[in-house]
């Protein structure tokens, strides 16, 4: 059998992640409200004590719904207002993990929880490695993408396509972004390195 190649096994890793207990739950801003049932089930069953709500584009062709939107689902679903952090100054996922990446240090937090979908996840995760290590800092970064979510049907409303079209872009602009992302080996060490740790 031919050897698996890094995108395969950083897709499988990062599917598989296993959680433990950190500082904050990070939802990404994007894909309607279809990201805060994962945050929110998080957050109930104790995975972290806080819940931020990263990114304010108001772009329909980048973002799907705007984070004050996300807040509000988010009171909806029981979680107090004074376990909420907004983070409205991002406007792409490289400036939400530099934003991101500031707050962690200001609370000098140790691990954190990031949640975006199913097909954004693996992007998200490369991103927030490198926005991690422009600040020189080696925290916990678990993945915990909306499992709940359909790759291939839509639902009602939803403007683009089935999420498993969407898989595609996403791992191009990993392939392109390649100042505002590490590299699948990088991040295939890191979930190494972060499957050692206590």
């Amino acid at each position: 059998m031919d050897k698996l190649s890094p995108e395969l096994v950083f897709s499988i890793l990062v599917s598989n992640n296993r959680l433990k207990k950190s500082d904050g739950i990070i939802l990404l801003e994007g894909d309607y409200h279809n990201r805060v049932a994962q945050a929110a089930e998080l957050f109930k069953n104790g995975w972290a004590p806080t819940i931020v709500v990263s990114g304010d584009t108001d772009k329909p062709e980048v973002s799907s719904i705007h984070s004050r939107h996300l807040i509000e689902s988010l009171l909806k679903e029981n979680i107090p207002a004074k376990n909420i952090i907004p983070e409205f100054k991002s406007q792409n996922t490289w400036e939400q993990g530099v934003e991101i990446m500031k707050i962690v240090k200001e609370n000098k937090w140790k691990r954190i929880i990031l949640v975006a979908s199913n097909f954004h996840q693996f992007r998200a995760f490369l991103t927030f490695l490198k926005a991690m290590k422009e600040f020189g800092m080696q925290i916990e970064i678990y993945n915990s993408p909306a499992r709940s979510l359909d790759w291939f049907k839509l639902k009602p409303g939803e403007p683009y396509g089935p999420r498993i079209n969407l898989l595609e872009g996403e791992f191009k602009r990993i392939s392109t972004y390649v100042n505002n992302v590490a590299s699948f080996e990088e991040g295939i060490e890191y979930l190494k390195w972060l499957e050692n740790q206590a």
